[in-house]
C-alpha cells in the first residue's frame, strides 16, 4: 500500500487508515488481532482507536477495552516501529470522567492510561476526541447554536491544553497533538494560538466524510489544504449504508443497524434514494460499490485518508482493495450528479 505524507509532521503513513472502534463489542480480542494481523500483511500500518472505545454501546466499563486489545497484540507480535498508532481522549460529550471538560490536567491523565493499556512508550498521534465547545457533528447541525459561548476562556483552554501537550511531547509520550469532531473556526484558532506561543501544531483532524456526509466539502476543504492538515475521514461507509446492505430498509442480523437502528440520525426517508443512486454508479461500472465510496475520499481536493472498519475479515479485505481503485472521470462525473441531486440525505 502506498506511504504518503501526514500533513507537516514528517511522518509517512499508509493510504488507508485501519479503524479499531469494534474490537471488544461486535468483535473479540482474536478477531481483532485477526484484523491487524491482515491489515499489516496488506501495508495498512496507520491505525486509530480511542479511550471511549469500543463502540456500539459505549460504556463506562468497557472504556480502554480496544485499547488494551491493541496493547496485547503489540505486546505478542513486537514491532511497535512498524506502526504509526493515533488515539484520542474525549471530552464533555463522553461517558469518562462524569462528562468534564479536557483539561491539561485530563489530556495528561487519558494518555497516560491509554500508554499503559497500549503496552507502548509513545502514541504518534494523539486527537481531542471532541471539542469542550457546542459543535454541528452527529447530526446536530440541524439545531446548531454556537452563540453565548466564552471567547476568552476558550482560548485560555486551548493554551492549557496545547502546553501540556507540549510537555507530552518533550517527554516522548507524543508525537504530534491533532483534533477531531472539530470546526474550521477552531482549527484555524487552534492553530494561531500555537503560532503565537510558540506551542505544538494541531496536525490532523477527524471528522466524519462520505459519500452521504460532505460538510468538510467548503470552509474546511480551504483550512485543510491551504494549512496542509489532512482530513481522518471516519465512517466513508457511512456506516454501512453505502455499502448496499440496508437497501430496502433492511437490518441483517449481526450488522451495526441491529445494535443501532437509525445509526445515530442516519437512517431518513431520504437517505436509500441516495444510496440507490450510488449503488447504480458502482453496478453501471463494474465497480464494488465499498470500494467506490472509500475510494472516492482520496480524490478530494484537500489531503483526506479515510478510516477502514470492518467486522469480518472478508470486509477487510474488500475495504483494503480500494487502496488500488483509481475512480475514472466517468464515474466522478455521475458521482457529482447523484451528490446534487441528494445533497444532505442525513
Amino acid at each position: 500500500m502506498q506511504q504518503i505524507a501526514l500533513g507537516t509532521t514528517g511522518l509517512q503513513v499508509s493510504t488507508l487508515c485501519l479503524g479499531t472502534m469494534t474490537w471488544g463489542s461486535q468483535n473479540t480480542q482474536a478477531e481483532g488481532h485477526a484484523q491487524m494481523d491482515r491489515a499489516l500483511e496488506r501495508g495498512c500500518s496507520f491505525w486509530d482507536t480511542a479511550e471511549m472505545y469500543p463502540v456500539n454501546p459505549v460504556r463506562l466499563e468497557t472504556l480502554g477495552l480496544t485499547e488494551t486489545i491493541i496493547g496485547n497484540w503489540l505486546a505478542a507480535r513486537g514491532g511497535r516501529e512498524r506502526l504509526v498508532l493515533a488515539s484520542k481522549v474525549p471530552g464533555g460529550k463522553g461517558v469518562a470522567r462524569e462528562g468534564g471538560p479536557i483539561t491539561g490536567a485530563v489530556l495528561r491523565a487519558a494518555v497516560e492510561a491509554s500508554l499503559a493499556r497500549l503496552q507502548t512508550d509513545y502514541i504518534d498521534l494523539y486527537q481531542l476526541h471532541w471539542p469542550n465547545r457546542a459543535v454541528y457533528h452527529f447530526r446536530r447541525n440541524w439545531g446548531y447554536n454556537p452563540s453565548g459561548q466564552n471567547r476568552a476562556e476558550i482560548e485560555a483552554n486551548m493554551i492549557e491544553v496545547l502546553e501540556v501537550a507540549a510537555a507530552l511531547i518533550a517527554e516522548g509520550k507524543i508525537r504530534h497533538i491533532a483534533l477531531s469532531n472539530e470546526t474550521a473556526w477552531g482549527a484555524a484558532k487552534w492553530l494561531a494560538l500555537a503560532q503565537t506561543h510558540g506551542l505544538p501544531r494541531m496536525a490532523t483532524v477527524q471528522n466524519e466524510y462520505s459519500l452521504l456526509c460532505r460538510h468538510f466539502d467548503t470552509d474546511w476543504a480551504e483550512l485543510s489544504a491551504l494549512e496542509e492538515m489532512p482530513l481522518l475521514a471516519f465512517s466513508p461507509l457511512a456506516t454501512g449504508l453505502l455499502t448496499g446492505k440496508y437497501a430496502g430498509d433492511v437490518t441483517p442480523e449481526g450488522s451495526r443497524r441491529a445494535l443501532n437502528a437509525d445509526l445515530s440520525g442516519r437512517v431518513t426517508p431520504q437517505v436509500f434514494p441516495a444510496v440507490a443512486a450510488y449503488m447504480g454508479i458502482a453496478a453501471r461500472h463494474g465497480l464494488d460499490a465499498a470500494q467506490m465510496a472509500i475510494a472516492f475520499c482520496r480524490t478530494r481536493p484537500f489531503p483526506c485518508i479515510p478510516i477502514i472498519g470492518a467486522t469480518s475479515l472478508a470486509q477487510l479485505d474488500t475495504a483494503l482493495g480500494a487502496a488500488d481503485l483509481t475512480l475514472s472521470a466517468e464515474v466522478l462525473a455521475e458521482i457529482d450528479a447523484a451528490h446534487r441531486a441528494h445533497p444532505m440525505p442525513f
